[in-house]
């Protein structure tokens, strides 16, 4: 992966709602814990501005993080996050631990590509609605992706995209496929909008050919 994100942490002894409202209001952290991987759960504050900062860039979601702790560093995915209800104020982080040899499941970005020259969509007139924006994969650390494509320029007007047409990269699956068809979930349509009739996108795209014609 391109990217790499280190987050320093420091020891947490005092628990409890007091306690974290104190770290939160006096140092300007947050609460935080590691686990997993067989271990004991690690309780940490991290910076809160540090990791609100990384959390404007949509890898992060995505990647495997470094933690660094007593000079030590840790290897984890973000698993939950916690906001303040009404404050843009994050609250409480948790990290899962990972190992190489040990599968993850993470939710990963969809990113449509070639939509603006996707024949359905610039030359009939539709338009692409996104019923799902991430998805949960399963597979090693070292496989897993920073997003999924999904190449518009093949999708055909009123076609829906589900979890069974994507394309995953080598080692990575989608768990929801291992159940039944219902879980088979639809991530992407291109229809034309509502109003907008058959005849008028196909009569739209012959003028537009019409013209390219006549200024050759």
């Amino acid at each position: 992966m391109s990217q790499d994100f280190v987050i320093e942490a420091f020891p947490r002894d005092d628990k409890g709602r007091g306690a974290s409202r104190r770290l939160r209001r006096e140092e300007r952290k947050i609460p935080a814990i590691i686990y997993g991987a067989g271990k004991e759960a690690t309780p940490i504050s991290i910076w809160h501005n540090e990791l609100k900062k990384a959390l404007e860039n949509e890898a992060f979601f995505s990647h495997i993080l470094t933690i660094e702790l007593n000079g030590k560093k840790e290897s984890v995915i973000m698993k939950d996050l916690q906001r303040h209800p009404y404050k843009l104020l994050l609250t409480h982080a948790d990290f899962q631990r990972v190992e190489k040899d040990q599968e993850i499941v993470v939710h990963v970005p969809l990113h449509l590509v070639n939509e603006d020259t996707a024949p359905a969509i610039k030359t009939f007139g539709g338009v692409a609605f996104r019923l799902m924006t991430e998805v949960e994969v399963a597979c090693l650390p070292a496989n897993l992706p920073e997003f999924i494509e999904i190449d518009m320029a093949d999708i055909e007007m009123d076609q829906v995209v589900h979890l069974s047409d994507l394309k995953l990269p080598e080692g990575v699956r989608i768990p929801a496929l291992q159940h039944d068809s219902e879980h088979d979930q639809a991530v992407v349509s291109v229809s034309k909008p509502k109003g907008v009739k058959a005849d008028d996108a196909e009569s739209e795209g012959d003028e537009e050919s019409e013209e390219g014609e006549s200024k050759e």
